[in-house]
């Protein structure tokens, strides 16, 4: 998935990236990967924090809402430490972050597109295993992101988030 993540970002970056005279010649292969993983990196974050309904949204809502603007606020704090005026990091991450989040949803919801495929997505965002199964949902709602059974994390997971509501 990574990869073809990074495909589907160096397509759609040639004015953006490489024919920008803010974005030296020998840093364009670092700020296409930084761009695709700005985009991972806020995909991972939704994830983590329990927020299933936020990523769900992304995938419907062809990759408009929190996800982009954390990805583009990601990738613009990557540009900028790579020496990149803070403007210029600014425009170049408005421009191609938004079109790829879209293309990369469009992908993953076209049943004729066989590139992205949900579950793959899921999977390399959930862990280290590289599985998106049950436990890992469990993980969420109960603050235990290791599979196990039984034991809360130190964090609490939704079910704990939840119960401050009715209280």
């Amino acid at each position: 998935m990574i990869e073809n993540l990074k495909q589907l970002v160096t397509e759609n970056v040639q004015d953006a990236i490489v024919n920008n005279s803010e974005v030296p010649n020998e840093q364009n292969e670092a700020a296409i990967d930084a761009a695709s993983g700005s985009i991972i990196d806020a995909l991972k974050a939704k994830l983590s924090s329990g927020d299933i309904g936020g990523l769900v949204d992304t995938f419907k809502n062809g990759g408009a809402g929190s996800v982009v603007d954390e990805a583009s606020s990601g990738f613009t704090e990557k540009l900028a430490g790579m020496g990149i005026n803070l403007d210029s990091a600014k425009s170049i991450a408005a421009s191609i972050i938004p079109t790829i989040m879209e293309k990369f949803v469009n992908k993953t919801n076209d049943p004729n597109d066989n590139s992205f495929n949900i579950k793959d997505v899921l999977g390399n965002l959930a862990g280290p295993d590289g599985k998106f199964d049950l436990s890992d949902i469990t993980g969420m709602f109960t603050g235990n992101n290791d599979g196990t059974a039984g034991a809360e994390g130190k964090d609490g997971g939704i079910i704990d988030k939840l119960k401050g509501l009715f209280n």
